[in-house]
């Protein structure tokens, strides 16, 4: 790798960091990334699917020199992905360690998030529906299509984690749409969806997930604010279900 690269990486790097770092809120341009654009982006996909199929333990040290060595590129774009890990929850540092997976959430702290989703995202749902657009309505049949469809994933775990990235841009246009950026940003800033994709690593969890989105999604087509808050607290009560006999 020669020295324009490495500047390149360093500028990503704080570009992303003056970025990012400033503003917690999720933005109107700034949908979550599907497929990488640059090598920072990929040294951050690898990571990211091996932190969400479990290859890296829950707890266990990341080292930064092997993964460099693993991906053939130098520590620079690492740290930078790392960095992003970190921001989203999924990777913890510690002052002379280094590097972390993150832990798997506790039963307690599992119970108290679906409680959290279950005050809001229903609400959420049955704004949305109100308010919904053509084209907004076209935002959330495009990110559903997303997750049973776009680009063909390289492995299983390329196809899991991906579509947990896909739920979570699901998700969070329907709260954009339902108009409270409050409530939006503390979903968004939990990472509800990185830590429970992270419990089960199974194809049930996305197939039935599938389903109960098309229910959403025809609450939604027929702007049925009650339809979609009922959907929505379906879908979020069975989701827990589906991930509590990870805990047993």
């Amino acid at each position: 790798m020669d020295c324009h690269e490495r500047v390149a990486y360093s500028e990503l790097g704080q570009y992303e960091k003056g970025e990012l770092m400033a503003n917690a809120m999720p933005r109107e341009n700034n949908r979550l990334s599907i497929r990488p654009t640059s090598v920072v982006d990929g040294v951050y996909t690898s990571i990211y699917e091996r932190l969400m199929s479990l290859e890296f333990a829950p707890g266990g040290r990341i080292a930064i020199d092997q993964l460099a060595r693993d991906l053939d590129v130098s520590q620079t774009p690492v740290r930078e992905a790392l960095s992003r890990l970190e921001r989203e929850g999924l990777v913890r540092k510690a002052h002379l360690i280094g590097y972390s997976a993150a832990p798997q959430l506790t039963r307690k702290q599992f119970d108290d998030l679906y409680d959290f989703r279950l005050q809001l995202e229903p609400e959420g749902a049955a704004r949305a529906a109100a308010n919904l657009t053509p084209e907004t309505l076209k935002l959330l049949e495009d990110s559903a299509a997303d997750m049973s469809h776009g680009v063909p994933p390289v492995d299983r775990n390329s196809r899991y984690s991906r579509f947990a990235r896909a739920d979570a841009q699901f998700h969070d246009d329907i709260m954009r749409i339902a108009g409270n950026e409050v409530v939006r940003a503390a979903l968004f800033n939990s990472h509800v969806h990185v830590h429970i994709f992270r419990l089960m690593f199974h194809t049930r969890v996305t197939q039935e997930a599938l389903e109960e989105h098309d229910a959403l999604l025809a609450a939604f087509r027929a702007s049925d604010s009650v339809a979609a808050r009922d959907a929505m607290s379906s879908h979020i009560t069975r989701s827990r279900d589906r991930l509590i006999p990870a805990f047993e």
